[in-house]
């Protein structure tokens, strides 16, 4: 392993965990009043384009990085998209 794949690991690992304080606070309070929709859908398919790249490329640090963030960002936008229904009844 060279010092690229290290550092792609590393900067893999340490974005996709930023995810999951985000993503267990959500599930547990069901509060996301101040996430973003918008922001959270751009987000959420910018990071299924990069697992797709990483699949087509086989660049497999890409690729389950990818996957596991979209898990969380799914779980947060289904959780938001949820809350909005909530209130416009």
């Amino acid at each position: 392993m060279n010092h690229a794949d290290i550092i792609g690991i590393l900067a893999a690992v340490l974005t996709t965990c930023s995810f999951l304080p985000q993503a267990v606070k959500v599930v547990r309070t069901r509060e996301t009043a101040a996430i973003s929709l918008a922001m959270y859908s751009m987000f959420t398919a910018g990071v299924t384009l990069w697992l797709v790249f990483g699949l087509i490329t086989r660049q497999w640090t890409i690729a389950v990085a990818n996957g596991v963030t979209l898990v969380f960002a799914v779980t947060i936008l289904v959780i938001k998209l949820g809350e909005g229904r909530r209130s416009s009844r």
